[in-house]
């Protein structure tokens, strides 16, 4: 290059630099539900009194002690274990127009079920059940428990006609399941669990997986159909819903029907 010449612009690389990556956020866990205390003490209550009534519940069944004495334990077991409370919630020889139910249950002064109470050695049997069941359709509660103290099964009284009545909960204190078994099952009976709609929840999800209940779906058009479209494409047989209904019904158990 000569003097004359005019210099060249010199040019300049820049180094590109990637822009910083931003941190992926990591996605937290999703948090569970936070367990009411009202729930936790009714758990605990129920746990505590199972083991502080088995005893004394053996006592009286080895000693076949009345039924008198066998409602003095009941009443106890309603309002330390239950959380019933003995003045405003408990009604012992509870009228209904003419006859009187064993116990009355209410919450907040709305009568919520009936109780038929036994000896502490009876057995537990349907007739005791149409009796309390003829209460209840009077009184027209949702409700109806039967028990020996040690025994406890819980019905749910529908409104429809024909009356059907359902088992919801069944426990028995003195039976060979662990005691954590037996307090799970009987929480839902706790004052606190009916006022907040838990006894109606148990109700619902035991009567909708029901056998009868997964019958009925089983033995649906859209699953019969469902079933003939599966089975031509796995067998390549061309069966008619009438036929595959006919086979789902004869495996399905005829109690279940």
């Amino acid at each position: 290059m000569t003097m004359d010449e005019p210099a060249q612009p010199t040019t300049v690389i820049e180094a590109q630099l990637e822009p910083a990556q931003a941190p992926v956020p990591t996605a937290l866990p999703e948090a569970r539900p936070k367990t009411p205390k009202w729930e936790i003490d009714a758990r605990e209550r129920v746990k505590v009194g199972i083991r502080k009534f088995t005893k004394p519940l053996a006592d009286f069944v080895a000693r076949d002690v009345n039924e008198a004495d066998t409602r003095l334990l009941i009443t106890d077991f309603l309002c330390e274990v239950l959380g019933y409370d003995k003045y405003s919630d408990v009604t012992a020889e509870f009228a209904i127009k003419g006859d009187f139910a064993d116990y009355g249950l209410r919450i907040d002064k709305q009568l919520v079920a009936l109780i038929e109470a036994k000896r502490a050695t009876t057995k537990l049997s349907p007739k005791y059940l149409h009796q309390v069941e003829d209460y209840g359709v009077r009184e027209g509660v949702d409700w109806l428990i039967l028990t020996n103290g040690s025994h406890w099964q819980v019905y749910r009284l529908g409104r429809t006609v024909p009356i059907v009545v359902e088992l919801a909960i069944e426990v028995d204190l003195l039976g060979p399941d662990q005691p954590s078994k037996k307090a799970e099952r009987l929480f839902p009976l706790t004052r606190d669990a009916i006022k907040h709609g838990v006894l109606e929840e148990v109700w619902k999800a035991k009567r909708a997986t029901s056998p009868k209940a997964i019958a009925r779906v089983l033995t649906s058009p859209s699953v019969v159909t469902a079933v003939r479209k599966e089975l031509r494409r796995e067998t390549d047989y061309s069966a008619s819903d009438e036929e595959v209904l006919g086979l789902v019904r004869a495996t399905i158990k005829t109690e279940c029907l």
